[in-house]
């Protein structure tokens, strides 16, 4: 059994497609794999189609119909989890949603990829964040980056976000950027003057290979 925590430097820089062909490439191998996506905001109740919960069931293989088993908190706004939920009158519970991702990662016998919302400090109510979420399960880390201009401080700063609260970060992913001003191996050159962490270049109609050499530098 192995469990890692998807997170990002920000929204839409390409989680799910990350997650999603982990998946893929997992299961090429003959692995178990188990994509989470416990907090979905931007959710339109009645069809799923083009949510990231969709994408993740299609890499599994999995009828739409097990939404609720991958995603419990949804909602319709496309906002941070604490101003959607409140816009429904609802919140969400901390504690609920951490006791039912560790439950969920023990209860399957294989690798658990448990993608998050938004970046790494995106508010889930109004007292903790993605990151306090991260620390309360405590699993390795895979942060997801672009290659756009600015993505050097954005990196930098949710890697020491994430290493101020003691998180392992297993791997840098840079998901390139459909506007990138250098190419991503002069981004991942840069960024390794300052952090530790591997460093793995996704690119654009990624040949499967990229995501072999992720899954390898993550330990997958």
């Amino acid at each position: 059994m192995s469990a890692f925590f998807i997170t990002g430097t920000g929204t839409d820089i390409g989680k799910t497609y990350v997650t999603s062909n982990l998946v893929r490439h997992l299961r090429t191998e003959g692995r178990s794999v188990l994509a989470l996506k416990p907090v979905a905001s931007g959710f339109q109740e009645g069809t799923i189609a083009g949510s990231d919960t969709e994408a993740l069931l299609d890499a599994m293989d999995l009828p739409h119909a097990m939404a609720d088993r991958i995603s419990p908190w949804r909602f319709a706004a496309p906002l941070s989890p604490d101003m959607a939920a409140s816009r429904e009158g609802r919140t969400i519970s901390f504690e609920q949603l951490v006791a039912w991702c560790r439950d969920t990662v023990h209860a399957h016998d294989g690798v658990t990829l448990i993608e998050g919302v938004g970046g790494v400090m995106v508010p889930l109510n109004d007292r903790h964040t993605v990151r306090d979420w991260m620390a309360g399960l405590g699993l390795p880390a895979i942060l997801v980056a672009g290659t756009y201009l600015g993505t050097l401080s954005h990196t930098l700063t949710a890697i020491e976000t994430l290493e101020r609260a003691r998180l392992h970060i297993a791997v840098v992913v840079l998901n390139e950027s459909a506007e990138s001003p250098t190419a991503a191996t002069e981004t991942a050159a840069s960024l390794r003057h300052f952090t530790g962490a591997p460093i793995s270049i996704v690119r654009r109609h990624a040949p499967r290979d990229d995501f072999a050499q992720l899954a390898a530098l993550a330990l997958l």
